[in-house]
């Protein structure tokens, strides 16, 4: 019981040291896309710490020396942010806070629940990193890609259904209708959205480790295709129906959803082989 109370005291500390960047965040979860997930993160985590917890506390102990070095490792990544506050801007600011404010916690399980215990709670500890934004030397390439690729899997679907274009960079050229492929376009909020679900799935249904890279590696030819096919539909719909669909429309403003669960109907036939392909090698190593 003790060991329990000052496990929670020391999640208190943290969250009043980390108190402001948390805020922040929190703010920005309700009014900025990247950061829309972020809120799920740490109740994703509290869930399969509680569906495991008879494994993960079977062999607890105490490791102060390794938990303690991390919970400091925590702090001088915070103090990093703070010292750059000036320099940086404020998702890379985030970077660094909340990288320590995870590392803090994973430190501060450590410390009171020992080595085995962190090995044990490894996925439900380390999804906790999915709520460190992205620094912008990362996250801006990711999108760049994002939209080139998206860009020219659009181009290639409209080329294989025969409706002739002009294409200069980002920008589509039809009859009456000109679209751009802007960085909005990315999809990067419903790619970042399917990893976070492969990574959950590979977890829940998958064994071997190669496979559920597979599944995760997966998620960004599915986000692109999955990004091809919205461009190509909102075009068709300005060219044949309307062109109010380019920039008053539902599916153009909130219509992600519906293309999110396409993209998800894309990665379950792959899930379902990859796991099935684990049932009959164990199935074959039970015949031997």
């Amino acid at each position: 019981m003790a060991k329990k109370l000052y496990f929670i005291l020391f999640n208190l500390i943290g969250l009043l040291i980390y108190y402001k960047p948390l805020k922040v965040l929190v703010r920005l979860s309700f009014h900025n896309q990247l950061y829309s997930h972020f809120l799920l993160v740490p109740l994703v985590s509290l869930f399969f710490m509680a569906a495991e917890r008879r494994r993960i506390f079977e062999d607890i102990g105490y490791s102060p020396f390794i938990g303690l070095s991390v919970v400091v490792s925590g702090l001088l990544l915070y103090a990093i942010g703070i010292f750059k506050v000036e320099d940086i801007n404020q998702n890379d600011f985030l970077f660094f806070c909340m990288l320590g404010a995870v590392t803090w916690f994973i430190g501060d399980f450590i410390t009171f629940y020992g080595m085995q215990a962190f090995k044990k709670a490894l996925f439900p500890l380390m999804f906790l990193v999915a709520m460190v934004p992205m620094p912008l030397v990362v996250l801006e390439p990711v999108i760049r890609f994002l939209q080139v690729s998206s860009a020219h899997a659009a181009g290639a679907i409209l080329r294989i259904l025969g409706i002739p274009y002009f294409r200069h960079g980002m920008v589509f050229e039809f009859t009456d209708v000109t679209i751009e492929v802007a960085k909005e376009c990315s999809g990067i909020r419903s790619s970042l959205a399917l990893t976070l679900t492969a990574i959950i799935a590979g977890h829940m249904f998958l064994k071997s480790g190669w496979k559920k890279f597979v599944l995760v590696l997966s998620v960004f030819p599915v986000a692109i295709f999955k990004n091809a096919i919205r461009i190509t539909t909102i075009t068709l719909l300005a060219l044949y129906v309307d062109k109010q669909f380019l920039t008053d429309s539902w599916l153009h403003r909130s219509g992600g959803i519906v293309f999110f669960l396409f993209a998800l109907m894309l990665l379950a036939p792959l899930l379902w082989g990859l796991k099935k392909t684990e049932n009959n090698g164990a199935a074959n190593r039970r015949a031997k």
